[in-house]
Order: C-alpha cells, then structure tokens, then sequence
C-alpha cells in the first residue's frame, strides 16, 4: 500500500502509446500539399482533355475530320471572349456559306446526318475549319437557355457591323432604291433576328441599330434570323437620330410605324421612294426625337380584338406593303 504523501499514490502503470508519439510521425501530419488541378491529374478526365488540346495544337490547330466528327473530339471551351456560337441546321449552313470567317464547328454525337449537315462538314474540311465533336448537353450549354442547336454550332467572331453611310451609299450604287429598317429601342435579339429575316425576304437591303439601348447581332438573333443574318448587312449609328437627319439630306424618307399614324399604311404613297421604316420598342413605341425627325408616321390597322402587334411582325407587315406597292407601280 502506497504511504500517505507519495505523489505515485494511486497511479497504475498505463498500457498503450504515450503522449508525445505524434513526433514520431512527423512527416505525415505535415500533409501531402495542396490538391492538384484537375487538369494537371493524368488520369482526370480534365487532365485527358488538357494532353488533348496540347497534342491539337502541337499539330498545328487543325483538326481531322473523320466521318461525322473530328477523330479527336474536344469539349466545348467556355465562352471568355466576344465570339459568338451561332447555332440551328440553317443558321450554321448560311453562315458558312457566306464565307463568315468561323474559327469552329461543333458537332453533336451521334448526329442525324442530313444534307445540311453534310454540306457544312464538306465546307468546314475545304476551309480548313477544324470539327469537333460534343456531347449535346455541352451544345445546349452553348446554346443557351432558350437556344435550339438541332445538333450543331458554329463558333465565329464577334458581328462586323456596316457603317449607315456607306450602306447607303453601296445600295445607291448599285441602282436600287433604298429600303432599310431602323430600330428604335428594340432590345430583344429575337425580335431584330426576325426583323433581318424579313428584310431579307421582302427585299429590303440592311437593318439599322443604335449604338446604345438596342438588341445586337448575337447568337439568339442568328438563330431567329434563320441564317438571314449572313447575307443582310445590320450598321451601327452612333446616334439614331442624327443618322436619319443625314439619310434624310440625301433624299431618303423616314417613316415611322405606330398606332396612332396619320397615314394607313395601305394608303401610304413613298413606297417607290427611298425609304427607312422606323420600329418602336413594343412597350414604349418611338421615342420623341425620333417621332419628330420622322416625315410620316404609318399606321398598321388591326382589328380591336388586339391593342398591338409585336415589334417584328409590325416590321413584316411594312416591309411586305412597301414590296407589294412597289412591284404593282413598277407593273403598271
């Protein structure tokens, strides 16, 4: 029995690894560094597309199409610049076949091939486009949140836009009587894709839109264009308003289309003049500067069943009218 006082008193001999052992593991609790990227594990699938895109480009950047698809397929880059993925059979088509400088096609696996599609490999591997095949979330990715891609998409850099000047004076040149659309306020690219359709289709000769407050030409307005956006120039002013002054000075006529118009549009007689169709924003119509600068404002009659008509159907009626009364004065 331990005697009173004894600082061991009570204490048996403990069994098992003592404190302080940790030092005898020094390296291990020291940890293994910080996780490497993905794109540098060999075996990660990130790390495999990385060895991918470095073998591609030692080959000089051009990719070997092989059947349907390039024999090394590549995951989609994210978009980080200003280029635009134009997507859907047509726009796609269209686009290369106007010689737009595309820097990629991109192909879903396991694609319907058609002659669309046909044709756009047979352009690509003439031009020297590289293909690549994606998965198709990886194209709806590109696509966007409302995109449609039907199983392709073209990568090409950012939109030239014309100068309105030397629009005009190219379409003067050639003989023709200007017929040109100007946007006022139009914000949706949807609506200026549909706008450059139908200019396309009812021989109009290029779309007009300012600089600040208005829709451009990206990936959303060359799909609603359905590849109409490859062959109708769109120019950029600087100030729409000060623009259609000077159109004005060289002898063009500023109509703008609203409700509330002075003149119905069947009854409108500068159809077979040079003229510019100004479109309002659906919501707030033309602005006042605008309004003011106009010669005419056109009225579309609708029936009371509807208040209005959206932007781009607005524009189709005009285009439409303005085409049909040229052609009955040419006739007669």
């Amino acid at each position: 029995m331990a005697k009173p006082g004894n600082p061991a008193a009570g204490r048996g001999k403990k069994k098992g690894a003592t404190k302080g052992s940790g030092g005898k593991n020094r390296r291990s609790l020291e940890g293994r560094g910080p996780t490497p990227k993905a794109e540098d594990r060999a075996w990660h699938p990130a790390g495999k597309r990385k060895a991918a895109a470095e073998r591609y480009a030692a080959a000089g950047g051009k990719a070997r199409p092989s059947g349907s698809a390039a024999s090394a397929p590549r995951r989609a880059p994210k978009k980080d610049d200003d280029t635009e993925n134009v997507t859907g059979r047509n726009s796609v088509l269209e686009a290369l076949r106007a010689k737009i400088p595309a820097t990629a096609l991109y192909i879903a696996q396991r694609v319907e091939m058609d002659d669309r599609v046909k044709e756009m490999l047979a352009i690509a591997t003439h031009r020297d486009i590289p293909v690549l095949e994606v998965t198709r979330p990886e194209l709806d990715r590109m696509a966007g949140f409302d995109g449609v891609h039907q199983g392709v998409a073209l990568k090409v850099p950012p939109y030239a836009y014309a100068h309105p000047q030397d629009l005009l004076e190219k379409i003067i040149d050639s003989g023709q009587t200007p017929l040109l659309v100007a946007l006022d306020g139009i914000t949706d690219p949807r609506n200026l894709g549909a706008i450059i359709r139908s200019t396309a289709a009812f021989g109009g000769q290029g779309i007009i839109v300012p600089q600040r407050r208005s829709a451009g030409v990206n990936s959303a307005a060359w799909k609603t264009s359905a590849g109409a956006a490859a062959r109708v120039p769109v120019a950029l002013a600087a100030n729409l308003t000060t623009m259609l002054k000077e159109f004005k000075k060289q002898g063009v006529f500023v109509l703008g289309l609203d409700g509330g118009g002075e003149v119905a549009l069947p009854d409108l007689q500068l159809a077979d003049r040079p003229v510019v169709i100004v479109v309002g924003s659906e919501g707030k119509g033309l602005s006042r500067l605008v309004t003011e600068t106009c010669d005419q404002i056109v009225s579309i009659p609708i029936s009371t069943a509807a208040e209005s008509l959206n932007a781009g159907i607005a524009a189709s009626v005009a285009l439409y009218q303005v085409a049909t009364l040229r052609a009955a004065r040419t006739a007669g």
